[in-house]
């Protein structure tokens, strides 16, 4: 999880520690998901449209707002850590996302003078809460178990030339160990239209990498009679030279629409990017989890993309240490591993989270845990250096969507492989010709051809 400053961001109204503004200023930080990143443009947005400065110095700022995720424990202690040094600036202190939903106790421990707490289905008060902190207002919470359609309100881009585009809320599952769904509500896919609209005025801004995510992107339109690869399918028809990166997809939701999915997913727009979390390689462990397939489901859909798109990068998604993992079901999984080769693998070791059903499963040893995760990492790595090293010599087009170290540049291939370059030129948001010429576990090293 990487907290994101919005005073970084060009586009703003800033303040260094020497400067003075008239206006109202605000210190904000981000963590989480593509999703909370996409709240968190609306709530800068708002703000910057109302007057407000950002600052990335606390001790300038009126007001402190930090947009929170309670995913993982260890994000969580980490935002704990942030709330608690924060309050003591003394200043009115915002907190939004997940976390005033998901352990609101937590929260107010850690901040108990915080002004205003909103929670995902409230960003559009952001403003409202902005002037009840500004006032002294202590404790207030706003809640709402109804979303709103969030693309209809503006947004700013903090990572260009990238945008995010939210296409549902909510979830459709309810695997016993994630507490997501109790801050996110149920499935609530937005208008195929309206989901265009955004995406095509987008590109006519001058967008050229498009997120399409939510917090299970195979759910889509479920709700609304229509489904995930219709969705792409228009999306592929709006003119421009763009790519769209499809987020993470489950495997239940993806079963169903696979062989249309497939044939979508072969547009050049789409990068050749397949994120499907597997979370175990055994199946009583994925029926504990509440995960709604099996082993053999999630081969099926990787076999078929494979076979259909050779060159497609798996990124996966394993927990170690669920309640109840024997080492023969984490022998299973580092078979499963073995077995499918992961372009890239998210290891996560569980931790039990508020009002879950998982909470109260009996835990695994903490050593054993911190064992097998480091055992699976080393695994991982071995495999995807050996998976990268076929991509040595590739010569192709690569959109350059990110600065580097220094004077680097990181690119995407069509395959979404991330690729370094060095050059003194300013490369962002550009299509640059590169020959890969070195690999490692996470990235691929090249040189640029042409431009």
């Amino acid at each position: 999880m990487v907290s994101i400053n919005a005073a970084v961001n060009p586009k703003f109204k800033q303040l260094s520690q020497k400067q003075i503004c008239n206006e109202k200023t605000v210190y904000a930080e981000n963590y989480g998901c593509a999703a909370n990143i996409f709240d968190f443009e609306i709530l800068i947005k708002q703000l910057s449209n109302a007057g407000y400065c950002l600052t990335n110095n606390v001790n300038l700022a009126n007001i402190i707002l930090i947009n929170t995720c309670g995913v993982k424990k260890p994000t969580e202690d980490r935002i704990i850590g942030r709330l608690q040094k924060l309050s003591e600036a003394k200043k009115p202190l915002i907190i939004t996302g997940c976390l005033p939903r998901i352990n609101p106790k937590a929260i107010l421990k850690a901040a108990p003078d915080f002004s205003v707490s909103l929670d995902p289905h409230n960003v559009d008060k952001i403003l409202e809460a902005a002037r009840l902190a500004e006032n002294g207002e202590k404790r207030r919470i706003f809640t709402s178990k109804k979303p709103i359609l969030k693309l209809t309100l503006e947004r700013a881009t903090l990572k260009p030339p990238i945008e995010i585009i939210l296409v549902s809320e909510g979830c459709a599952g309810s695997c016993s160990y994630c507490c997501v769904r109790f801050a996110r509500g149920a499935l609530f896919s937005y208008p195929k239209e309206t989901v265009v609209q955004s995406l095509s005025q987008a590109i006519r801004n001058g967008i050229k990498e498009i997120w399409l995510t939510s917090q299970d992107t195979g759910a889509y339109g479920l709700d609304i009679h229509t489904n995930l690869a219709e969705l792409l399918r228009e999306c592929c028809k709006v003119e421009g030279k763009f790519f769209i990166r499809v987020g993470m997809m489950n495997p239940n939701h993806v079963l169903p629409i696979i062989d249309e999915l497939i044939d979508v997913y072969r547009d050049e727009k789409i990068f050749k990017f397949l994120h499907l979390p597997v979370q175990s390689g055994d199946n009583l462990i994925l029926k504990q989890m509440n995960r709604g397939y099996s082993v053999e489901d999630y081969l099926t859909i990787v076999h078929k993309f494979r076979e259909k798109i050779p060159e497609i990068t798996l990124s996966t998604d394993i927990i170690c240490g669920f309640p109840g993992e024997t080492e023969d079901n984490f022998q299973r999984t580092l078979n499963l591993v073995r077995q499918v080769k992961p372009d890239i693998v998210n290891i996560s070791r569980f931790f039990p989270r508020p009002n879950t059903s998982a909470e109260k499963m009996k835990r695994i040893e903490v050593s054993t845990v911190k064992e097998r995760s480091t055992l699976l990492f080393h695994l991982i790595k071995k495999l995807t250096y050996e998976r990268n090293q076929k991509w040595v010599g590739w010569e192709g087009e690569t959109l350059i969507d990110e600065r580097g170290k220094g004077q680097s540049w990181i690119g995407r291939n069509f395959s979404y492989k991330p690729i370094v370059v060095k050059d003194d030129r300013n490369l962002l948001g550009k299509f640059v010709k590169v020959k890969v010429t070195k690999s490692f576990s996470t990235y691929l090293e090249a040189e640029v051809v042409n431009i």
